[in-house]
């Protein structure tokens, strides 16, 4: 999996525990993902219909009733799904939230190493400034991330680093797009 793949899989919300679930085994028909989900009934279909068209989910053929039908993972998603059932299992429930934040998982697998802002940005050539900074901010509140100013470098830059859970995080997702 390359980083685009991870930014575009993250765009949608709730892409990931959707992912999750299916490699769990949940079945693959709307009402049993959206209990294991919790989530809304938009958000989840906007979240299944962008996992069909970037190939990672398909209709199952032959079963289901056209107005219910049962989803299965394709091959990419297989590996997708993986990935996404070690970052939701690496992560504490009340933090997921975070995870359904488009750049979370982006931004931290450019942390796997100690790194300024410019760094992380170039790594993530369409993110913008002030999307990058959200991101960093609200990981920082998580605990998930550390920023310390380096004190002889002029002017002074801050360095970010994955910490606690978010190291962990960097850890998988960094190791996944190294796989690729």
């Amino acid at each position: 999996m390359y980083i685009s793949h991870l930014v575009n899989l993250t765009t949608r919300s709730w892409a990931l525990p959707l992912l999750a679930a299916l490699h769990e085994g949940v079945p693959g028909r709307q009402a049993p993902l959206l209990k294991a989900t919790g989530a809304g009934r938009t958000a989840f279909a906007q979240s299944l219909q962008h996992l069909i068209e970037t190939g990672l989910l398909e209709r199952n053929p032959g079963h289901g009733h056209p107005l219910r039908p049962e989803f299965r993972l394709t091959e990419q998603g297989v590996t997708a799904a993986a990935l996404a059932a070690q970052v939701q299992g690496a992560t504490a429930a009340q933090d997921r939230d975070l995870l359904r934040k488009a750049w979370t998982l982006p931004v931290l697998t450019q942390l796997h190493k100690p790194r300024q802002f410019t760094e992380i940005k170039q790594g993530l050539m369409t993110i913008s400034d002030r999307a990058l900074s959200q991101s960093l901010r609200g990981m920082e509140e998580r605990r998930w991330i550390t920023r310390t100013v380096e004190p002889l470098a002029r002017p002074p830059r801050p360095v970010y680093t994955a910490v606690h859970t978010g190291a962990a995080l960097a850890k998988i997702t960094s190791t996944a797009l190294r796989a690729a």
